[in-house]
């Protein structure tokens, strides 16, 4: 593993960490999209199958254990705990998910490379992760809701995905027949998504200013 395979993992955790400490310390979820929240958990759910059916090391093995979990947890608190649901923002969190699923579950039927369960649900959870955080940026686009926490959370959940395309570069210097096609391209979307939000985040950094994004 190098350095910025270890440095996203590492952001990527403090994202989710972030986003707890947002809806415990608040007793608030005002400004998250549960949608995105369950399209990450179908994210970790369809690519962490095989935690029961291979095992890479223990970082890998409790690195997945984390994610499964605190994903669950996120979206127990905004469904289930009796005063963090009522702040959740059902109006506006409208976004139709089925037209991100639909897509990506028939993208890996049909680019996947081997036509096993694992490996196109594996595919299925590529094309959908780069497209998960489309619900929360409407989201904060619509209601304008955007407190440091929440803002912090998508810089840093961008920031890692930046941070995998280094360890991709990286990787592919320095390790012979290294290719990752379908990964990269989707990771290079994924990170291009996240660019408006980048722009308008650093922009009220340096303004220090109140962090809004243009309806």
């Amino acid at each position: 593993m190098n350095v910025f395979r270890l440095a996203g993992d590492l952001v990527h955790l403090l994202s989710i960490i972030t986003l707890l400490l947002k809806i415990t310390a608040t007793k608030s979820c005002r400004g998250v999209s549960l949608k995105t929240q369950e399209l990450y958990a179908l994210v970790f759910v369809t690519r962490y199958l095989d935690i029961f059916t291979n095992f890479v090391s223990l970082y890998n093995t409790v690195m997945k254990l984390v994610f499964l979990g605190t994903s669950s947890g996120i979206i127990y608190y905004m469904r289930g705990h009796r005063v963090i649901k009522l702040t959740y923002d059902r109006e506006q969190d409208t976004f139709r998910y089925l037209l991100l699923v639909a897509p990506s579950a028939l993208l890996a039927l049909l680019t996947t490379h081997n036509y096993t369960p694992l490996e196109v649900l594996w595919t299925f959870s590529i094309y959908l992760e780069a497209v998960a955080i489309l619900p929360q940026l409407v989201l904060l686009q619509r209601t304008q809701n955007i407190d440091n926490l929440t803002g912090n959370y998508v810089f840093l959940l961008g920031s890692y995905r930046a941070l995998y395309i280094l360890n991709w570069i990286y990787r592919f210097f320095t390790e012979k027949h290294y290719r990752q096609w379908l990964v990269w391209v989707c990771g290079v979307v994924q990170t291009v998504i996240y660019c408006d939000f980048f722009y308008y985040y650093i922009l009220s950094w340096q303004n220090n200013e109140k962090l809004a994004l243009p309806a």
